[in-house]
This record gives structure tokens, C-alpha cells and sequence, in this order.
């Protein structure tokens, strides 16, 4: 049962982009409705497929949300150090937590365990209503709220919505809004890894002509998670080998860094495609996270770039609302889609620019990469802005991702 009929911010996707934007909204004191297709559980078990690198600005806002401290510490894994490489070439960048006096450069976790611990502390605000596997059926806006109708019948007013339901959001369709898209011509192999070697809570990443292979450590000392960036036939090709005979391929694109590689998964594949939404903002209308744009795994930044939606969403809407104005209206929200789309835009450049000039065997670029990789990783100053972008320490981040500005 719906606690009122009528809210402030109707948020649709209940993923960990949807989740913090509301819960962070509800502890602000709006009154917050969530429409989750799924529901969350528990992680338990052989660990999940998909994992995110949660830098230190995502990190401060789940703190500040009240939801880091639901995550299950044992599934943690804290990473200190990061080893980039080019596999053709002589080029290397070595990142070191010590380096900024720092504990950790970021932490892996799984997706699945964010978005429990988001939804675990969104039961506990009186202000928020979660709603899980429910769906949508019908969305209208008017000129002073928005109309959203439910699957099972029930009907609701809002004076936001938020769409936060992913890559392929319902909400972005039914207002048609167009996107700026290209296709990466590249899948991702997603698995768990045992290695022979412990990863000593290093991510690493090789770079060679056919695409990128990451391998990010887990919360055991053998295992990593790995995306391997390659063209769609390479992929099905790896897909369609053996256990054994995928273990000894990738073992051999990995430079035996870690020693033998085993399988301890199964393997999952799914294309790459950047998306870039026209809108951001329309009238009671906001995208957030894979609603709004999608980039390339290379760096790990795309949750990461969710997160700040949400922190800033938060930010926005919130000082709207405690100054009395209407929280929905264009007007007012178009700040907000402008520091959003430059945030999206500069990181979507980013990660193209770092595929462009880490794909092919051409050897003038091998030797740009090698000599761009080799000067980072020698010029103390260059390498510690690098790090701070890896962390997530920008000039512009929202007050609850700043250590020393959480509500």
C-alpha cells in the first residue's frame, strides 16, 4: 500500500543510481517513491559477474547516504595499487595508494551488494517508499505534475521524476528522447578468475591491439574479476572454447602476470555502446546513470559517473525544495543538466581518446603510447592528477561527495 498517493519525486529504477538519488532526496525530507522492476537480496556464494570500482568520491557519497556500512565488509576488496601496460610495447604507469598518502585508490565490489545495502537503507527512511517488482505502464506530464500508472493499476502523481532505469530506460523511450549513439564494435567478457598468484589488491590492465584486459581484484586473495574488451568474433570464438582452453588464452594475453589463470565462473559477453542522451532534464523530467549515457568499461568509471549524477541530483533538487520552488520545472533543473552533460561529455571523450590511442599496431601510435605512458608514470606532478581522476577528486563534485562536505 502507498503511504500517500501523491510525492515529490517519483524515482523510476531502483539500481544503485536509483536508489541513492532516493535516498538521499528522503533524508532531505522530501517524500520519495521508488519503482523497482526487481527486488534486491543479499550476496552470498561464488561472487557475482558484475562488479564496479568504487572510487573515493562514490565511496563518500554511499557514506553519506548511511548505506557503506550496510555493505558486507568481507565481500569488500580495497585496492591500493593500479598496473597499467602496454602488451606490444615498453610502455607502464604504476599507481600507489602511498603516493597521495592514501589507503586505498578504490574498493571492488559487486553490484549486487550496492544495491542491497542502497535498498537496506532506504527501508529505514520514513519518507521514502520502495516499491520492488513493479513496473510501469504509463507516464504523462502536465504543467504542474506528472502522472505515472502502474502495471497492476494503481495511479500516482509527482512533481519529478527521475529515470534511473538503465541503458535501455522505458522512461527515455515513452518521452522519445533521441540519442547520440555509436557502437564500440567491441563485446566484453565478464568471468571470475583463480589465479596462481595472488593480486596482492592490485588492478591491473593490459593493453593490446585487439582490446583491453582488465583484472580486478576481489575479496579473495586468488580471485579477480575480469572485462576483456574484444571485436564481437574473437569473443565468440573465446566463448566457444573449452574451460582449460580459454584459461590457457587468457593466461597467455595476460602475461602470465598473476601465473596460470583458471575459469571459476561461467562467461558472459554483452556488446559495447556508448550513449549519449539529447536531454537530460524536461519539464519534471531527469536522467540519471545508463539512462542518460553509457561509456566504455576501460577505466571502470561508469557507475562512478551514476554516482555523481545522483549526488548532484540530491544537491539540486534539494536546495530547490528548501527555497520553495517548484522542484519540476525546467526552468530549474536546466542548471543542473548543463553540469551533468560537461561532466558526461569530458568522461565519454576521455574513455574514446584512451581507445583510439590504445587500439591498433600502428607503430607510430605504439610509440606515442609508449612514450605518453612511460612520461605519466616519471613526472611525479602529471602522475598525481592522474591518480586524483581515478579517484574521483574533481573540482566541481557535489557536496556529498566530498569528504569534507557530507550533510
Amino acid at each position: 500500500m502507498f503511504k500517500s498517493q501523491s510525492y515529490d519525486v517519483a524515482v523510476v529504477g531502483g539500481g544503485m543510481v536509483g536508489l541513492a538519488t532516493a535516498c538521499g532526496l528522503a533524508e532531505a525530507g522530501l517524500s520519495v517513491l521508488v519503482i523497482d522492476a526487481a527486488a534486491a537480496a543479499p550476496v552470498s556464494g561464488e561472487p557475482k559477474l558484475r562488479v564496479s570500482a568504487i572510487n573515493e568520491a562514490s565511496r563518500t557519497l554511499l557514506e553519506h547516504l548511511g548505506a557503506w556500512s550496510n555493505l558486507p565488509q568481507a565481500r569488500l576488496a580495497p585496492y591500493s595499487k593500479m598496473d597499467v601496460w602496454d602488451k606490444d610495447g615498453m610502455g607502464r604507469i604504476q599507481f600507489d595508494a602511498e603516493q597521495l598518502s592514501a589507503d586505498s585508490l578504490g574498493a571492488i565490489i559487486e553490484n549486487d551488494a550496492i544495491h542491497y545495502a542502497l535498498a537496506q537503507r532506504a527501508a529505514e527512511l520514513d519518507t521514502l517508499t520502495l516499491l520492488e517488482n513493479s513496473r510501469l505502464q504509463r507516464l504523462a506530464f502536465g504543467e504542474r505534475e506528472a502522472w505515472l500508472t502502474l502495471e497492476n493499476g494503481d495511479s500516482l502523481s509527482a512533481s519529478l521524476v527521475v529515470a534511473a532505469d538503465g541503458a535501455n530506460s522505458w522512461v527515455r523511450q515513452q518521452c522519445q528522447i533521441p540519442l547520440t549513439f555509436w557502437d564500440y564494435d567491441h563485446h566484453a567478457i565478464v568471468a571470475t578468475i583463480r589465479t596462481q598468484l595472488p593480486h596482492g589488491n592490485c588492478a591491473r590492465q593490459v593493453f593490446s591491439a585487439a582490446g583491453p584486459l582488465a583484472f580486478l581484484p576481489l575479496y579473495d586473495a586468488h580471485l579477480s574479476s575480469i572485462v576483456w574488451s574484444l571485436p564481437p568474433e574473437q569473443v565468440s570464438e573465446l566463448l566457444a572454447l573449452t574451460p582449460q582452453q580459454f584459461s590457457q588464452r587468457l593466461t597467455a594475453a595476460f602475461d602470465g602476470k598473476l601465473g596460470l589463470c583458471e575459469l571459476a565462473s561461467e562467461r558472459q559477453s554483452f556488446p559495447l555502446r556508448m550513449r549519449y542522451a539529447r536531454h537530460f532534464a524536461q519539464h519534471r523530467l531527469l536522467l540519471a546513470g545508463d539512462a542518460a549515457h553509457t561509456i566504455h568499461p576501460l577505466a571502470g568509471q561508469g557507475v562512478n559517473l551514476g554516482f555523481l549524477d545522483a549526488a548532484a541530483i540530491i544537491d539540486t533538487v534539494t536546495k530547490l525544495h528548501d527555497a520553495g520552488k517548484d522542484i519540476g520545472a525546467y526552468e530549474n533543473l536546466r542548471p543542473l543538466e548543463r553540469w551533468r552533460k560537461a561532466d558526461a561529455v569530458q568522461m565519454i571523450t576521455a574513455m574514446e581518446g584512451l581507445k583510439q590511442l590504445f587500439s591498433g599496431s600502428h607503430p607510430l601510435k605504439k610509440a606515442l603510447r609508449d612514450l605518453g605512458l612511460n612520461l605519466v608514470n616519471n613526472t611525479a606532478p602529471v602522475k598525481t592528477v592522474f591518480m586524483q581522476q581515478a579517484m574521483g577528486q574533481k573540482f566541481n563534485l557535489p557536496p556529498l561527495c566530498r569528504a569534507d562536505n557530507g550533510r
